[in-house]
């Protein structure tokens, strides 16, 4: 889960856009360009993923876009035919008329028209199974006296740090640096990895009931550092050179996350395994879970001299993930998976983007038939490209 991304009011890159409403319809004598920049194989995977997850709800719940309102089914119907529309692994401009000749598109236009986008990831830390002066930090699995659905808030961050938990949650392995730990729960999931190079999963178990309280904030509010230069990576420095205030900053956020051992790659606020590049973290009362949508952004890469570039996003995403800090609907969080570049995609990104929701036709009289679209041979009828 994306439990809370580092969300500042000063994305890098692109330019603001007009706010004119949060969900729009798209003109189809003008659609937006929808050219997908990655692999067929990864979509359908992650289009699976919100079926399974969709296939679990009643049937005739109601499903709310803004003004416009899909039943489960109807949006189970959509993404099989999504499935029909890949199997023959199109190139990525006929699935863009496939998909603009066979569905509707509403545009997010933000929160004061701007969207902001950024990454998460599954990170990995370095951790012992016992512990030692090198490895002190907790990292803690769910308390047995922690009841799902619980009402009432549980200890604080600063009281669990204070040794208050005593035997009731037991220590699923320990870490070097409380810096890690804390990111650990930001991200929702990650990797441990053990002496000798042995590793085991975690995710999310359970919190202890207490808000969200962002330390980017705080840090921006006191001025620490500028907005326009808070990211993860900022922020981890900032924690880093200032060892005399981390205890202060980490404890502004009350929230505390428990863990469990995993034997998956990381799960998503639906229970199902998230894929990466594909699986988004939304506002599930904005964007309902598990719907398909379109993003254009910016994501940092390394350069072979090592410096950072940037480079174009463009693909079909999933709503498979909900967080903290990922409210209204001018937010979405990435999930870019493991490794350094899903590593830099999480600490750097922090860019303006544009974001369409797919959904049914106004007018699906009919179950359409099974197999692919027709190819496309020439421009669609109202279709104009930029």
């Amino acid at each position: 889960m994306a439990l809370g991304a580092i969300a500042t009011a000063a994305p890098s890159h692109a330019s603001s856009l007009e706010p004119t409403g949060p969900l729009e319809p798209v003109s189809v004598s003008n659609p937006p360009l929808l050219l997908d920049d990655s692999d067929a194989p990864s979509l359908r995977h992650a289009i699976n993923q919100s079926l399974t997850w969709l296939r679990g709800q009643p049937q005739d719940q109601r499903l709310s876009f803004g003004t416009r309102v899909v039943s489960v089914a109807e949006q189970v119907r959509l993404l099989r035919r999504m499935l029909d529309l890949l199997s023959d692994d199109p190139s990525a401009d006929v699935l863009e008329a496939r998909v603009n000749a066979e569905f509707d598109l509403l545009k997010s236009v933000g929160d004061n028209g701007r969207m902001l986008v950024t990454g998460y990831h599954e990170p990995i830390i370095d951790a012992a199974e016992t512990k030692s002066a090198e490895y002190s930090v907790p990292i803690y699995g769910v308390p047995r006296d922690l009841v799902a659905g619980r009402r009432a808030a549980y200890l604080t961050r600063a009281e669990i740090e204070q040794g208050r938990l005593g035997d009731r949650a037991k220590p699923i392995a320990w870490a070097r640096d409380p810096i890690d730990v804390f990111f650990l729960e930001i991200e929702g999931s990650g990797t441990l990895r053990f002496p000798g190079n042995r590793e085991i999963r975690v995710g999310y178990g359970a919190t202890n009931g207490r808000p969200y309280r962002s330390i980017a904030w705080l840090l921006i509010r006191e001025g620490k550092i500028p907005p326009e230069a808070m990211s993860m990576r900022a922020l981890r420095e900032w924690l880093n050179d200032h060892p005399e205030e981390r205890q202060r900053v980490l404890r502004h956020n009350e929230s505390f996350v428990f863990f469990r051992h995993s034997n998956s790659s990381p799960v998503g606020s639906l229970g199902v395994p998230l894929t990466p590049g594909r699986s988004i973290a939304t506002d599930p009362q904005v964007f309902p879970r598990g719907s398909l949508a379109f993003i254009r952004t910016m994501r940092p890469f390394t350069l072979p001299s090592g410096q950072i570039g940037w480079k174009p996003v463009t693909r079909f995403v999933l709503s498979q993930d909900a967080g903290g800090a990922i409210r209204g609907p001018g937010r979405v969080d990435v999930f870019w998976g493991r490794g350094p570049e899903a590593a830099l995609a999480a600490s750097d990104m922090k860019e303006l983007g544009e974001f369409y929701v797919v959904v049914p036709k106004t007018t699906w009289l009919a179950e359409p038939s099974s197999g692919p679209a027709p190819a496309v041979t020439g421009t669609p009828a109202g279709y104009v490209k930029p």
